[in-house]
């Protein structure tokens, strides 16, 4: 039965589903006296479920246990019935409960009594509606009340850092120039964070503009109003702590101060952006800045979030992650058809492939990247994607520091002769990274043999050509000789020394095999026949000998140094010794095999360093 009287509702028999305890709002009620209950029946599956949630350390299933046993201590105080009935779910029942397994037997326990069925759960409500069951529908109600996080912040502070058994401390300033300052001597104990915890999650329930974005075992993420909220709890974390971060200021595309060159290739070209920092310099805030100026110029604006927590007018549609995959994303953007779209965050392949597919289907996209230097951004993509791709997925790149527009770069492809290398016929495809306001060239990206290379260009065009080559060709020349010697004489010319046995095989019929392997390092390379012996003056040098299952390794003094392995007299080979002074040779390698050979039968082994 059901009676009203001013602002009080008498219910005298009523069953709570999940939902409205969860929400914490029947013992909300009764403390504010807008309900009075003679009899509250929890039925046990209600309690197997929220066992089963706060075994898995999701919040949730603590805040509903500590619901009932609220529930139960006003039920003392105010003298009406509490009881908990039914049959206990099966590990299936619990495991279906999104499915409605658990409110269906809810609703039954409830027509059984005949009780009225409080939930928060419109769909639960209208089941019971056309079933006929008695039930009332708790809308759960945004408090006006101040989260006690709120005291901890003030218009200077960034973010706000909460640890048990250390004292509450905030960054206070702006990004790139904040100071690290304590809130209070006293150390917070784990009773107040779990209940600055508590509240945060009841909360963002119960708000419009709160979401738990990601809930694992010992961590959950939290997008609260203005706040992006971390809290970690054993047995992720060694403690209970909350990290909330918060934006001390909304910035305008203006107030960057853009020179007229950028703000016209933001305006009509750009449509591949990195917006590159280091954390804390205000990436983000640029990222929400750009979102904004697109939006006001009546472009369509998305965003792809993982959590959400730029702060963008209603207008833009942001979109998280971390609720969808990586097609739900592609398929919804393609469908929608934005003029620019913010992916905020990129951290895994998974997130640079997906922006590289949604910026060659035609979409303007904005890309935020955690970098020390504006190369990195880029370097970040070499091995994701195709390398002749990367100047149509990225045509900007624009470095943050401390809050303000420190580089701006851009990036385009053309077939040329890289820098340092002089001979025609070596052009290749190669992406220029230039400087976006002077045209200085930069950085240069292309493949080098089997690898891609990012090679700085200097004012006096100074090519990393000869350690580069010299690597590669030995490399190459390992799998087709025992023995060789490399000697680079310039920036496009090397000699190598090979047995004479071996002189044809490495030529080539008619010189193609000597040909592909200057194709691959870009230089001219003469080949003359390996004299045995030491060639030149050069320096013995004391070495240690160590094996293990798979390599020979020898240890030298001279750390960096070139060195001439010679076995009875005779030259093997030459390799550069490590900054520990180390020279690692594998023993499954033909030079390994010779190496281990010789051990084997005492041979004298001989290390020289050249110059």
């Amino acid at each position: 039965m059901v009676k009203r009287g001013n602002n009080t509702e008498h219910i005298e028999k009523l069953v709570p589903d999940t939902s409205v305890i969860i929400e914490g709002l029947i013992s909300s009620k009764i403390k504010n006296k807008e309900l009075v209950a003679e009899h509250i029946i929890f039925h046990e599956a209600v309690l197997a479920e929220l066992e089963h949630q706060a075994n898995q350390e999701k919040a949730i299933g603590h805040l509903g246990l500590d619901e009932i046993t609220e529930i139960k201590k006003l039920s003392k105080k105010m003298g009406f019935k509490v009881e908990f009935l039914g049959k206990r779910p099966t590990q299936l029942e619990i495991k279906h409960a999104s499915l409605g397994e658990i409110d269906s037997l809810i609703r039954e326990l409830a027509w059984e009594k005949d009780a009225t069925l409080i939930t928060a759960d419109k769909v639960q409500a209208k089941v019971a509606q056309a079933k006929g069951a008695k039930y009332k529908l708790i809308a759960p109600q945004e408090e006006a009340k101040k989260l006690q996080l709120d005291a901890f912040f003030d218009p200077t502070t960034m973010s706000v850092h909460l640890r048990e058994n250390v004292p509450p401390a905030a960054k206070k300033g702006t990004p790139g120039n904040w100071k690290f300052i304590p809130l209070r001597k006293a150390a917070l104990t784990q009773d107040e964070i779990r209940e600055i915890s508590k509240e945060i999650i009841e909360h963002t329930k119960m708000r419009k503009d709160g979401f738990i974005e990601i809930q694992r075992e010992g961590s959950t993420i939290i997008q609260l109003g203005t706040y992006r909220i971390v809290v970690t709890k054993p047995p992720f974390s060694d403690g209970w702590e909350i990290t909330a971060v918060k934006p001390v200021k909304q910035l305008k595309i203006e107030d960057y101060n853009l020179t007229e060159k950028l703000r016209e290739r933001i305006a009509e070209q750009a449509e591949g952006i990195l917006i590159a920092g280091a954390p804390g310099n205000g990436k983000t805030t640029f990222a929400a800045a750009m979102a904004r100026y697109y939006a006001s110029k009546d472009k369509i604006v998305k965003t792809i979030e993982a959590p959400r927590d730029l702060i963008l007018p209603d207008k833009i549609t942001q979109y998280a992650i971390s609720h969808g995959d990586a097609q739900e994303i592609h398929d919804i953007l393609l469908l929608s058809r934005p003029d620019y779209t913010v992916f905020d965050e990129m951290r895994n392949t998974d997130d640079f492939k997906l922006f590289a597919d949604l910026r060659l289907s035609g979409i303007g996209l904005l890309g935020v990247i955690h970098a020390t230097n504006p190369i990195d951004a880029i370097q970040r993509f070499v091995g994701r994607i195709e390398l002749g791709v990367i100047p149509q997925v990225i045509d900007t790149v624009i470095f943050i520091k401390n809050g303000e527009i420190d580089e701006v770069l851009s990036l385009k492809m053309t077939v040329k002769v890289p820098s340092g290398m002089t001979e025609a016929d070596l052009a290749r495809p190669v992406t220029e990274v230039k400087n976006f306001e002077t045209g200085e060239l930069k950085f240069e990206i292309y493949s080098y043999g089997e690898e891609t290379v990012v090679v700085p260009v200097t004012a006096q065009q100074k090519s990393p050509i000869r350690s580069l080559a010299e690597k590669q060709i030995e490399k190459i020349l390992s799998r087709l000789t025992e023995k060789s010697r490399v000697e680079i004489l310039s920036e496009h010319k090397a000699v190598i020394y090979v047995p004479a046995s071996d002189k044809a095989r490495i030529i080539g019929k008619e010189g193609r095999t000597i040909e592909a392997i200057e194709q691959k390092v870009g230089l001219r390379i003469d080949v003359h026949e390996l004299i045995e012996g030491v060639k030149g003056e050069q320096k013995k040098a004391e070495y240690e000998l160590h094996e293990d299952k798979n390599n020979v390794r020898f240890y030298i003094k001279e750390s960096g140094a070139n060195v001439d392995f010679i076995v009875d007299k005779q030259f093997l080979f030459t390799a550069t010794a490590s900054k520990k002074g180390e020279v690692k040779v594998h023993k499954k390698s033909k030079l390994g095999k010779a190496l281990s050979e010789a051990i084997q039968q005492n041979r004298l082994i001989e290390l020289h360093i050249t110059e």
